[in-house]
């Protein structure tokens, strides 16, 4: 079993925050690949279904982003899933608005939903960084992460949801390099 884990924080005032993006990814993968209802469990939201021929739990903890490592690593517990079969959605402020770069292991480079996972878990998870882009001012990150996205975001963020639902199959595989290509080929501007 594979588990995909989205980042976000619980509520509907967080909803359409910049940090909520994996929230939003693994929703859009559970309305395409018709995933079961979700369901409480393991201090989250969890539903099932298949891609790529792999079982796939999808989880969203529901602890708010500064413990999201303790609603994974119950989930991670109870069905004795391999690190190396956790994937993670999150936001990534260090890739340009659309972007999409997958990567295992690493450092958490401040994101501290990924901070709680890593001492829960190890470092060796994947992760899927879906770039919200930099205010450019440290002091002004913090604001930037919990606002809502744009009406002129979902230019590019609607693509971006779809193209890794699409490809999510690739992950379930571990195809980690396929999932990019076919990512970047479906939202491809022109430009880089």
């Amino acid at each position: 079993m594979k588990l995909f884990v989205g980042l976000g924080n619980p509520g509907a005032q967080y909803a359409f925050n910049r940090h909520n993006v994996g929230f939003m990814a693994v929703d859009v993968i559970a309305a395409a690949h018709g995933f079961a209802a979700w369901r409480k469990r393991f201090q989250g939201l969890t539903c099932e279904g298949k891609l790529g021929g792999e079982q796939v739990l999808l989880l969203k903890p529901q602890t708010f982003m500064n413990e999201s490592g303790r609603s994974v690593g119950e989930a991670v517990r109870f069905y004795k899933i391999d690190v190396g079969d956790v994937i993670v959605f999150h936001d990534e402020l260090d890739l340009a608005p659309g972007k999409v770069r997958v990567k295992i292991g690493g450092g958490v480079a401040g994101h501290n939903g990924l901070k709680s996972l890593t001492a829960h878990l190890g470092n060796d998870y994947m992760r899927v960084r879906i770039g919200i882009g930099h205010p450019g001012h440290r002091e002004r990150v913090i604001g930037h992460v919990m606002r809502d996205f744009a009406k002129a975001d979902m230019e590019w963020l609607e693509p971006v949801l779809y193209a890794m639902s699409d490809a999510a199959p690739h992950l379930a595989k571990g195809e980690k390099d396929r999932f990019q290509t076919q990512v970047a080929h479906e939202t491809q501007t022109g430009t880089d």
